[in-house]
């Protein structure tokens, strides 16, 4: 919630004689190539730089820097306005104290009560300290959903850094290089990164002639080679090799290098109880070249550390922050910018004020900047539509899934010439070629499709080696010239993934993908193809996995299902404020008396003209599929009758059910006089034992 206050901040700067880049602001707006969340982002981001002066975020809330409150439009003693006048922190802790979240809770209405009754004996610095994880150098998080665009906003900063910095070389709050760590763990996102970075328009934030001279001046490095030179004269590490290309460090400007944290700037570092070890006196070859490259980064001036899906980071944190605090040593680290879609920690986490007081919080603390999900509905994200189907066979889930996209997306081609794809994850190799293969061609086939509009793609085994090309058909579905309908994957895509003309996602049992990863997964499909356009994907899921992704969207994001597609950012928001507070009214009670009418109607008993008709629609099935678009609230039902019951059944079994059924409203005797009609029913919901017997022995 501290974001909050920043935003309140933010605000009154903009609209202040005191901001210096209106034109600037005004001029990104102009071009309309950046995302409302992107320019709002880049709002703030600019306020922390130049109003802020990209001061840690203790340090700020210790000033009061994002004090907005009126304290002589509060009811508060002499004595504590005097105090909160005179104490920054103490007023910035009381204006926390009093924030309200969106469902109109506040974050601690004890610990506001605390400070109007004892202010001095609160350590304000000491809660800042330890609510922004006691870092000494700058840390921000910039909190965005999927689609949102957070490599392009990546590039934008790094770009308005340059720029600034390039007129005013000498301020310390612009940053001159920077290092971009890409998810952790996932090595194949770093080129992709880079990718998008390079082929970022300047232009569409700073205009020319400076944004081409920055685009040249700018210089990209991938430090992704693990393995050592054995036969260097200077290095056996390749990624050092690659930063000391650029001596001398110290005039060094531009320098846009990325990387996999995990892989390259974590390795070697044991962490033990809290206590790290960087192995800095180890005789290691291993342990020496590790320390080489990070002592070689620590060194870069005017760094900007940029940390992309920073939840990533959770089991690395301790050694990433071990080493980020090690080069802040170096008084080179300018600030660390972390971005991330899920901005909620699993669990809340307390920040103790006194003894007896703590405030709890389920945030990540230093996020400065947040994007709600629910805003990206119809905005940059498609609307899903979402399939839950209530039988447990996975071969038939999908057979209904491929079924319901060819016959919804078969003619879907978005403006850039491409066309709607549909990913399937399979929890195996051999599950993906020998089953979902298979019955995926029989139904394309029969759609029209050949084989080559299916992509097996995974990494192979000893029985299936990886499909040959699969790797660059895999990288062009993107692109107008793929014909691929239909993707099979097996342990990738799960994240990172980025495919705008994916329209539909089945995931039909567990195993498809990790359990903490079935939002991530299930929403690849949502990211916006045409700009405004009111696009759909579909997602099918198990009765496992939509419970997965329900619970999911609650802890992550903190909004119903039902409030997600109801979204829409096209309706204006009308935000309700209680006067009360304002007007000091006392509070009164009152009554209201509610009264229902309720109408009956009865009709006259017919069983002679009522049972002949009650088997017209009958149908028996356990082939359920229900429509649902993330409200969870069934839409449609679907059912197929295709399939019979198997247990053997008598008339007289049938009518003791109906009268246990009706509760003691019925008796035997009472229809025993209708036997005759009910036996006709009875004869239409059932199959003689014989077929049944005939159809067992021939399967």
């Amino acid at each position: 919630m501290f974001y909050k206050m920043i935003e309140a901040k933010r605000n009154e700067w903009l609209a202040s004689n005191d901001c210096t880049v209106k034109g600037d602001i005004a001029y990104i707006e102009r071009t309309g190539q950046m995302r409302d969340a992107q320019i709002e982002a880049i709002k703030t981001y600019l306020f922390l730089k130049i109003a802020c002066g990209c001061k840690p975020l203790a340090d700020l809330f210790r000033q009061g820097a994002f004090n907005t409150l009126s304290l002589d439009e509060i009811e508060l003693s002499s004595k504590v306005r005097e105090y909160l006048f005179s104490n920054p922190a103490a007023a910035a802790l009381f204006e926390y104290a009093r924030l309200k979240n969106d469902a109109g809770e506040q974050v601690s209405a004890k610990l506001e009560r605390q400070i109007r009754k004892e202010p001095e004996s609160i350590d304000c610095h000491a809660f800042f300290h330890k609510a922004f994880y006691g870092l000494s150098y700058t840390d921000y998080l910039f909190s965005l959903p999927m689609g949102a665009g957070k490599t392009y906003l990546m590039a934008a900063f790094i770009y308005l850094d340059l720029y600034f910095a390039r007129n005013e070389p000498k301020n310390s709050a612009f940053a001159h290089n920077f290092i971009i760590f890409a998810p952790s763990g996932l090595k194949s996102s770093v080129v992709p990164s880079l990718k998008t970075i390079q082929n970022f328009d300047p232009t569409w934030v700073i205009p020319e002639p400076v944004a081409s001279e920055l685009k040249r001046t700018i210089s990209f490095e991938v430090l992704d080679q693990s393995k050592t030179a054995k036969k260097s004269n200077k290095t056996k590490n390749p990624n050092v090799q690659k930063i000391a290309n650029h001596q001398p460090l110290s005039e060094l400007f531009g320098l846009v290098a990325v990387t996999n944290a995990e892989k390259v700037i974590l390795d070697r570092i044991q962490e033990s109880q809290g206590q790290i070890n960087l192995f800095e006196e180890s005789d290691d070859e291993k342990d020496r070249q590790a320390n080489e490259l990070r002592n070689l980064i620590g060194k870069l001036p005017s760094l900007s550390i940029f940390i992309d899906e920073v939840h990533h980071a959770v089991s690395d944190e301790i050694k990433l922050r071990a080493v980020v605090t090690r080069w802040a040593e170096n008084d080179t680290v300018n600030s660390v910018i972390g971005f991330s879609g899920t901005p909620y920690l699993e669990k809340a986490e307390k920040i103790t004020v006194v003894d007896n007081l703590s405030v709890a919080t389920a945030e990540i603390t230093n996020i400065v900047y947040y994007y709600p999900l629910i805003n990206g509905v119809g905005n940059f994200l498609k609307r899903p539509v979402v399939k839950i189907a209530e039988f447990a066979d996975s071969s038939r889930i999908i057979e209904s899934g491929v079924r319901e996209f060819f016959e919804t997306y078969t003619d879907t081609v978005y403006a850039n010439g491409t066309v709607a794809k549909l990913g399937i994850y399979c929890g195996t190799i051999e599950k993906l070629e020998e089953l979902v293969y298979p019955l995926v061609a029989k139904i394309a086939a029969e759609c029209g499709f050949g084989s080559d509009t299916i992509l097996k793609f995974h990494k192979g085994n000893k029985q299936y080696p990886q499909p040959a090309d699969s790797q660059m058909q895999f990288d062009s579905l993107d692109k107008a010239i793929s014909k691929i309908r239909v993707v099979l994957l097996v342990q990738i895509g799960k994240e990172g993934w980025d495919c705008r003309s994916l329209t539909g996602i089945i995931l039909s049992q567990e195993g498809d993908c990790p359990k903490n990863m079935v939002l991530q997964t299930s929403c690849r499909c949502l990211r916006q193809v045409d700009k405004n356009a009111p696009e759909t994907a579909l997602i099918y899921l198990n009765d496992s996995n939509a419970d997965k992704l329900n619970a999911q969207l609650q802890q992550q994001h903190r909004i119903s299902l039902k409030e997600f597609t109801e979204a829409s950012h096209g309706k204006t928001e009308i935000k309700r404020y209680d006067r009360t507070a304002y007007l000091k009214l006392p509070k009164i009670d009152f009554y209201q008396f509610k009264v229902n009418y309720e109408t009956q109607t009865e009709e006259p008993a017919a069983p002679e003209s009522k049972i002949p008709v009650a088997a017209d629609e009958a149908k028996v099935s356990d082939d359920i599929i229900k429509t649902t678009d993330l409200t969870m609230e069934t839409q449609r039902i679907e059912v197929s009758n295709t399939e019979r019951g198997t247990e053997q059944a008598t008339f007289a079994t049938w009518l003791l059910r109906i009268v246990k059924g009706s509760f003691g409203s019925l008796t035997m005797q009472e229809l025993s006089r209708y036997s005759d009609l009910l036996r006709e029913v009875y004869l239409t919901v059932t199959v003689p034992f014989s077929v049944l017997t005939e159809i067992a022995c021939s399967s």
